[in-house]
């Protein structure tokens, strides 16, 4: 009996070619059990943020497998200062129009500073809700071994999880501001933490700014694909701040960012165009009038 298009996987091959065998055909959904095979086949897949319906139907039409919602609204729509500020309604908001536009994309959820830390139960109602109201397929969380029990009563409720270690935004006044983790010995705590959320359901576990060396041992370790962000190019798949991918935000970028376009540049050029010709009366003309 022949698969189905979801029972295929649609990632990019980390290895060179052998032959002229085409890649597999792309799901008309991704899954988790597609990224699980990227993981045993040695394919990678991309992750993108989205906050917005119109941004995440493009990246979903550009092919990318999974978006984050992250709590990373905050500082990239929201203007604060980090991520601790945003409200779970508010996250539920982002990721509902984030679900409408995105059509094959796997779409995961932060689960927001405040709205899981006190309790097992706790994460379960925060996760239950977010599935619930917005569409979502999945949410992360961020922390190691010592969440390993909520993410365990997450996945026992049905609530598919992604654990994120190593650099933890929601943690960032507590590790000193911006810093790598898991350098020197730290790295076998790393290791520790990311073999507790596997054990505990986690189907993915993303880190963020650890050093490649560290992340690989992580990866190679691990039977659930690993993300990285900042985590050298060993991890199954890669996220970025779409932000930062598109050159919107000004000011310094993380070294771990690469900018494929300068989207600031050509929104400002547009827009400056766009008031020269109202200040000269050109717009609207003949052919944008009734």
């Amino acid at each position: 009996m022949g698969m189905s298009s979801e029972q295929t996987a649609p990632y990019a091959s980390s290895a060179a070619e052998s032959g002229p065998t085409p890649p597999p055909a792309a799901p008309a959904k991704i899954r988790i059990h597609h990224l699980a095979a990227a993981k045993a086949e040695g394919r990678r897949f991309s992750m993108l943020t989205a906050y917005d319906t119109l941004m995440a139907e493009v990246f979903d039409e550009a092919g990318v497998e999974t978006l984050l919602v992250g709590d990373s609204a905050a500082n990239n729509v929201m203007g604060h200062a980090t991520t601790l500020p945003i409200t779970l309604d508010e996250m539920i908001v982002f990721a509902k129009s984030v679900v409408s536009g995105a059509k094959r994309a796997l779409v995961v959820v932060d689960l927001p500073f405040g709205s899981y830390e006190a309790s097992v139960e706790q994460a379960v109602t925060t996760g239950v809700r977010l599935m619930k109201e917005s569409g979502v397929h999945a949410v992360k969380l961020e922390g190691g071994a010592y969440f390993a029990d909520h993410v365990r009563a997450l996945t026992a409720a049905g609530v598919p999880v992604i654990g994120h270690i190593g650099f933890t935004p929601q943690s960032e006044h507590a590790l000193g501001g911006y810093r790598v983790q898991g350098r020197g010995d730290a790295a076998e705590a790393l290791l520790e933490d990311a073999r507790a959320l596997e054990t505990a359901g986690a189907f993915c576990v993303l880190m963020e700014m650890v050093p490649a060396d560290a992340a690989a041992r992580v990866d190679e370790a691990l039977a659930v694909p690993t993300i990285g962000i900042g985590a050298g190019n060993s991890t199954t798949g890669q996220v970025l701040v779409w932000q930062d991918l598109l050159g919107l935000r000004r000011g310094r970028l993380p070294r771990f960012v690469k900018q494929y376009a300068d989207l600031r540049s050509i929104v400002h050029d547009a827009v400056s165009a766009y008031r020269s010709d109202v200040a000269s009366g050109a717009f609207p003309d003949t052919e944008h009038s009734f």
